[in-house]
């Protein structure tokens, strides 16, 4: 994910502004991490550069 994106990205539940933690970062870019919605806490994760701003029931369905 870039740097930029969360500039545009917002909670999808609440439509709230996120707080980025990075695990990992190449090039000004974020590789894994996770957003975390500064209003209901939900939590968003970065895999592979791709944030999944699937509903938390959703990103569980998703994995089976």
């Amino acid at each position: 994910m870039k740097m930029e994106l969360l500039a545009i990205l917002a909670c999808p539940k609440c439509k709230v502004e996120l707080d980025l933690t990075i695990a990992e970062e190449k090039n000004g870019e974020i590789i894994e991490g996770h957003l975390t919605c500064k209003d209901c806490n939900e939590m968003y994760p970065i895999l592979n550069t791709i944030p999944n701003m699937l509903p938390k029931e959703l990103r569980e369905t998703e994995n089976r």
